[in-house]
Order: structure tokens, then sequence, then C-alpha cells
């Protein structure tokens, strides 16, 4: 069997300058996270163009669909580290049965999701808010883009095998083949074949499907590992394999989930405490951390192989210089950010909106809501070293604190209680974040550290 990784990026992630590691693997990751961003994009500016309900209805549906993605990415994900791991401990024959396992996982869970997903769309779009025909356009949406999880899961797959192998330009590359079918799609489907919401779904799953195609014949014909179908024999290890996958996989899932209900409980307070402006206000501003975040997301996801290559290979002072140099790529950029927030907040805010209206509300909002920014990073590297070490039920209990144990009952609390208003919706985030982002990486300072330097004495 050939090298699940040539030696040359092995050596790399292994031996190589950290800052030029990460730099190398996060930009295709930033990258491919802006081209996936551009899916929904494309069929919101188009379904603009035939009324305002149908645009509604797929923005009121997204918390929902972005949790199935971030289920699917949560379990590949975890996959993947357990891949490094391996990589880095020279055990490729494991690797590729673990690249092997990962891909029957994905593929049962994303066929399990559709399924329940498609059965429980009326009730979800319901508690989603819908009405009329916005719940009309919703449910018609989500009932056909579920049937995208299995084309999804399996680019999610590739992206995290070819990730685990220190490979992020090809994930790029294919997430971008798949936007350009869905620019060319959404409007021939749209307009030509006057499908309206139908179409930009059908289009969506038509798209990944290609992609998909594509992934199952590289994983199982041209890649370092190569996929196959299950034996009789390998049931019992797959199982052992699956639970595995799925708890690790689960912190990430949690983290993302909860930032859905964080959205839904925010904007439900906002309904009552400031009316439908300051909804439009929290979506700017929801709008503007997914940009400023997704650098912070491709420097942890960059430097995640690195670390979990250097774990597997007993290599502790890596590790802790890998940790040292992502936290000050982190903190760095933020520094940046954080500048503009604070200085020129205007710049931002009018990437997503011109109305002069919304502009001062945005602006107070915005400063409230990034007022502890850095603290968010102590979360973010706190929570990529427990997933990157496979440290499983750290990984799950800070994502729940600070999302669903503080913001959730902050958000209600300093409004209502407190007598905050909407000041207290966006002040939820600061303190959350300064209570769980510093017990997060507190804690990953005094258990992960010593762990290191027992490692170091063997």
């Amino acid at each position: 069997m050939a090298k699940p990784i040539s030696e040359d990026k092995r050596n790399m992630i292994l031996n190589g300058n950290l800052f030029r590691a990460i730099l190398m693997l996060a930009i295709p990751v930033m990258i491919n996270s802006f081209i996936q961003s551009m899916y929904n994009l494309t069929d919101t500016f188009w379904l603009g163009r035939i009324g305002t309900e149908n645009q509604s209805a797929i923005t009121l549906v997204s918390p929902f669909q972005n949790i199935l993605i971030n289920f699917g990415n949560g379990i590949t994900t975890a996959g993947a580290i357990l891949i490094s791991q391996y990589l880095g401990a020279r055990e490729d024959e494991q690797a590729n049965s673990m690249a092997n396992h990962i891909c029957l996982t994905s593929l049962a869970f994303s066929v399990l999701c559709a399924l329940i997903c498609w059965l429980v769309s009326p009730g979800l779009v319901k508690w989603l808010g819908a009405e009329g025909s916005i719940y009309k356009y919703g449910l018609t949406y989500i009932r056909i883009v579920v049937l995208d999880l299995p084309f999804l899961f399996t680019i999610n797959l590739f992206t995290s095998v070819k990730q685990s192998q220190g490979d992020t330009v090809k994930p790029m590359l294919l997430n971008m083949f798949g936007v350009v079918i869905n620019l060319i799609l959404d409007p021939l489907f749209i307009f030509f074949f006057n499908f309206g919401v139908s179409g930009a779904a059908i289009a969506t799953v038509i798209s990944q499907s290609f992609s998909a195609i594509f992934v199952l014949y590289f994983l199982t014909r041209r890649s370092e590992l190569k996929m196959h179908f299950i034996r009789k024999n390998e049931l019992s290890e797959c199982m052992g394999y699956a639970k595995n996958i799925v708890s690790l996989g689960t912190a990430g899932f949690v983290m993302q989930i909860t930032n859905s209900l964080v959205t839904i409980c925010c904007n439900n307070v906002l309904s009552v405490t400031g009316g439908d402006i300051y909804i439009s206000v929290m979506t700017i501003v929801s709008s503007i951390r997914q940009l400023v975040e997704t650098p912070i997301y491709a420097i942890n996801e960059g430097s995640s192989p690195i670390l979990s290559y250097n774990y597997g290979a007993g290599r502790a002072s890596k590790v802790k210089k890998a940790i040292v140099v992502m936290a000050l790529m982190i903190f760095g950029y933020t520094a940046v950010v954080w500048s503009i927030i604070i200085f020129a907040p205007e710049s931002l805010i009018k990437i997503f909106s011109s109305d002069a209206d919304l502009l001062s509300d945005t602006v107070e909002a915005l400063k409230l809501y990034f007022a502890a920014f850095i603290f968010m990073d102590l979360q973010y590297i706190g929570q990529t070293v427990f997933k990157s070490l496979n440290k499983k039920k750290q990984a799950i209990f800070f994502s729940l604190l600070r999302k669903v144990f503080i913001v959730v009952p902050l958000t209600y609390i300093m409004p209502y209680a407190l007598n905050m208003g909407t000041s207290g919706v966006f002040m939820a985030e600061p303190v959350s974040n300064v209570i769980g982002g510093g017990i997060c990486f507190v804690t990953m300072l005094c258990t992960v550290l010593p762990e290191l330097k027992r490692m170091e004495k063997e």
C-alpha cells in the first residue's frame, strides 16, 4: 500500500517551521470556508429577485440547516484528528483503516439524519416561527435540501481525510467546483424552469452530488488512503471506531449547534425588547462575527493536524511550541480586527447594510458584543487543543459551558432581571467569553501541559 502521506509532507508537519506550516494549512481552510458559504448566499441572492418571502424562508431555516452541516463536520473532523495521530505515530495501516471507518460511519449517519429531518421538518419549520407562505417555502426548501446530506457528508469526509494528511488545497478546489456548478444551475432552475425556491434547493443538491461522485471515485481508486465496503470480520472493529469517532465529533458539533441555539434565543428576546429593528441589528452583528471568526477558525483547523501528528509521534515539545505559535497567530489577528471594531466599526457594518437608520444602533451593539473578543480566543485555543489531543470529555464540556450554561441564561437574565434591555442581549456574549473562555484556557494549561511534561521525560 502506498504511504498515506508523503515523507516531505510528514517532515513539514513534524520538523518544519511551525508558523509557515500552520499558515500553509490555514489559508486554504479559510478560503474553503468562504467558498462553502457561497451555496446559501447564492440561493439567497437569486431568490431575493423573485420575492422577499422566498428569501425570508431560507434565511429562517438556515439555523436548522447549519445544525445538520455542522453535525457532518463534527464526525469527519473527529476522524481526521484520529487519522493524524496514527500518521504521526507512523501507523499507516491503522490510519487507512480509520479512514475507511470514517467513510462508513459518516455515510450511515447522513442517511439516518436525512430520513429523520425529512419526517420532523414540518414541526421544526413551525417552531422556527414560519407562517403562511414563508412556512410553505421554508418547508419545501428544507425537505429538498436534507436529501443533500449524504453528498454533503461525503464532501466533508474528503475534506477531513485530506486535511489529516496535511493537504488543504484539494478540498478547496473541490468545493470551488461545486460552487461554480451551483452558480450556473441556480438561475437556470429558479427562472428558466420557473421552479422558484424548489429550484434553488435542487441546484444545491445536484451541484454537491457532482462533487460527491468525484470524491467517491477518488477515495476508492486514486487516494493514498483507500476506502472499501465493510467486511463481516470488520463489523465489531467498525462499531468500536464509530463510537470513538462520534463521541469526539460530538464536541465540535455541540460547539456549533449551541451557536444556532444562542441565535434563536437572542432573536426571541430582541423581538420583545427592541422590535424588528434589533433583529436586523443582530443579523448584521452575527454576519460580522462569522466574517471575522473565519480566519481564527482556519488557524485552529490548520494547527489541528500539526498538534495531532506530533502528539501521536510522542513529540511533546513540538506540541507545546505549536500551541504557542497558534495562540500568537490568533492573538495577533485579533488585535488587528479588534482595533477596526473599536475605531472604525462602520467599515465592517457597511459590508452588510447601507441602511443609515441601522448604523448607530449597530455600532453600539457591535462594540458591546466584541467587548471581550480576546477571551473568545482563549475558548477557541483550549477547544482546539482538547479536540486535537483526543480529549473528548473536556472538549464537549467546554462546548456546553460557555454557550448553554452561560450565554443562554444571561440572554434572558440581563435584559429582564437586570433591566438592561437590548444592551443585555449583546453583553451576554462578552461576559460568557470572560467566564467560559477563561476557565477553558486555564483548564487546558493545568491538564495538558503536565501531561506533555511527563511525555518529555519518558
